[in-house]
């Protein structure tokens, strides 16, 4: 390709195609360049100098974005082993919390257990107790009852200036029958002595206090015949529940210590449900024992 030429005043001829720089490596590695053309020095250093800085530049740049990257890797393993670990944490302390809770669970059904089956005792002892205050309402309806009875015989008594019938012993506000006055052979089991009794306007007798007691030992202490042992139907029972003894008048027998050692027993055929009173000289305080209601025949002792 040729050259464009132009000519000058003076009459030379110039070129005028532009400058052009070399860059090439010599056999040593050194860089070099060749500049070509006319005013181009200057401009062409700039440039390099630019492209120098800028790969310079560059190179920091991706430096400080390694360095920022190490950073951040290692911050999000850090991070990562940090939440690990918390999570181990709140597992061991969910593992803990559920033993105390299956803990917590079983103490819990053992304790309501528990108050079930206090519960079902209390509830057994409030019928028992339901069933103590049922009797002693009965009682106190039968003393009432009692009273009436009592206040209408002292009553009848006092008209009649207290004389008992003829055969008849008087204590306090009662009269008293002993069936061996009137006959030492006729004996009768403890339900035909009552029958008697009633048909007489009275009934078995019945000792609720410690007068009538010594009142009643020793008038048979009087009757006795030498050594023989009396024994005198009154009227004391536990025909209807097996060891409660209940007066006639439907009150129950609390005191212990008028029995004799060792009574009431309940022995013998059939069983002994019916009271009877004898005298003792060894205590006249223990005078009663129990025996058969039909198979024993006794004296026994009104009171009216």
């Amino acid at each position: 390709m040729e050259n464009p030429q132009r000519s000058t005043d003076d009459g030379q001829k110039r070129s005028f195609t532009p400058k052009f720089s070399q860059v090439f490596f010599n056999t040593g590695g050194h860089f070099r360049y060749k500049m070509f053309g006319q005013g181009g020095d200057g401009c062409n250093r700039l440039v390099l100098l630019c492209l120098g800085l800028l790969n310079v530049v560059l190179l920091i740049f991706a430096v400080v974005i390694g360095i920022n990257c190490a950073k951040v890797t290692e911050g999000s393993l850090q991070a990562s082993h940090s939440a690990a670990t918390q999570l181990i944490n709140d597992l061991n302390y969910l593992r803990s919390n559920y033993s105390d809770v299956i803990k917590a669970e079983e103490e819990a059904k053992n304790a309501l257990e528990r108050a079930l089956k206090n519960h079902a005792q209390i509830k057994v002892q409030i019928e028992k107790q339901k069933t103590i205050n049922d009797n002693y309402h009965r009682q106190f309806e039968a003393l009432r009852t009692e009273q009436i009875s009592l206040q209408s015989n002292i009553s009848a008594l006092e008209g009649s200036c207290g004389i008992c019938p003829s055969g008849w012993t008087h204590f306090n506000s009662s009269c008293y029958f002993f069936s061996s006055t009137e006959s030492s052979t006729t004996k009768k089991n403890w339900y035909d002595s009552r029958a008697d009794c009633i048909r007489r306007g009275a009934d078995l007798v019945v000792i609720d206090n410690q007068e009538e007691q010594k009142f009643v030992s020793l008038t048979i202490e009087h009757m006795e015949d030498g050594y023989v042992w009396k024994g005198y139907w009154i009227g004391l029972t536990d025909a209807e529940i097996e060891g409660q003894w209940v007066w006639i008048n439907n009150v129950t027998e609390v005191e212990q210590k008028y029995w004799i050692d060792g009574e009431p027993n309940d022995q013998g055929h059939g069983g002994e449900d019916c009271g009877i009173t004898v005298y003792s000289s060894d205590n006249p305080w223990k005078t009663r024992f129990d025996a058969g209601c039909y198979r024993h025949k006794k004296y026994w002792i009104c009171e009216m």
